[in-house]
C-alpha cells in the first residue's frame, strides 16, 4: 500500500513496524520485508519507527500520516503537545526516534513539526486526522484543514518551510 511506505527518493524508506509488520498484512520477518522492499523498489535503507498512534486509525499505521519525507534531509511529521491528548505519549517517542534517525552520511535529518490537529469526532469515534497526510503535486502542496484556523495556519506554514518553492 502506498501510504505505507514513506521514499526519500534517494534509497531511504520510511515505514512504521505497526503496519508492514502486522500479522493482518504480512507474514514475512522483518528481514524478509525489507529483502523485498530493497528488490522491488531499489532501496538500500530502510527506517522503522516503532511509535506513533492515531485513534480510528483503520491502516496500522500507514507512515503518510505520521512523517514524511519532503526532500532527502527533511521529514515532516506530526507533533502533539498536548499531554492530555491520548496521542501525547506515541508521537513524542515516535518524535524522539525521528530524532534518532541519521541521513546516509551520518547527519540527523531536519525535522518540521506539524501540529497534531484537534479532535474530530464522527458517530462518537475520532478519526486520525492529521496534517501529515498531505498530497505532492505539480507545482502545490494540497494539505487537509480541519475548521481550526488557528492550527490550519501553522500547518501551513510549517509545510511551507519545507516546500518553499510550492
Amino acid at each position: 500500500e502506498g501510504g505505507s511506505v514513506e521514499s526519500d527518493g534517494k534509497g531511504t524508506i520510511l515505514s512504521t513496524a505497526e503496519c508492514l509488520l502486522s500479522d493482518n498484512r504480512n507474514n514475512l520477518s522483518k528481514e524478509e520485508i525489507e529483502a523485498k522492499l530493497k528488490e522491488y523498489l531499489g532501496v538500500e535503507r530502510i527506517l522503522w519507527l516503532h511509535h506513533g498512534y492515531l485513534s480510528g486509525d483503520d491502516t496500522d499505521s500507514h507512515v503518510d500520516t505520521l512523517a514524511r519525507f519532503c526532500d532527502e534531509k527533511t521529514i515532516a511529521y506530526v507533533q502533539c503537545n498536548d499531554e492530555d491528548d491520548e496521542h501525547y505519549t506515541e508521537l513524542k517517542k515516535m518524535e524522539d526516534e525521528l530524532l534518532s534517525f541519521k541521513q546516509e552520511n551520518g547527519e540527523s535529518y531536519h525535522l518540521i513539526p506539524i501540529p497534531m490537529a484537534d479532535a474530530i469526532v464522527f458517530q462518537g469515534e475520532r478519526l486520525p486526522a492529521t496534517y501529515a497526510n498531505f498530497l505532492l503535486i505539480n507545482g502545490a502542496v494540497l494539505m487537509p484543514v480541519y475548521n481550526s484556523p488557528e492550527k490550519d495556519e501553522k500547518a501551513k506554514r510549517q509545510l511551507q518551510k519545507a516546500f518553499s518553492n510550492r
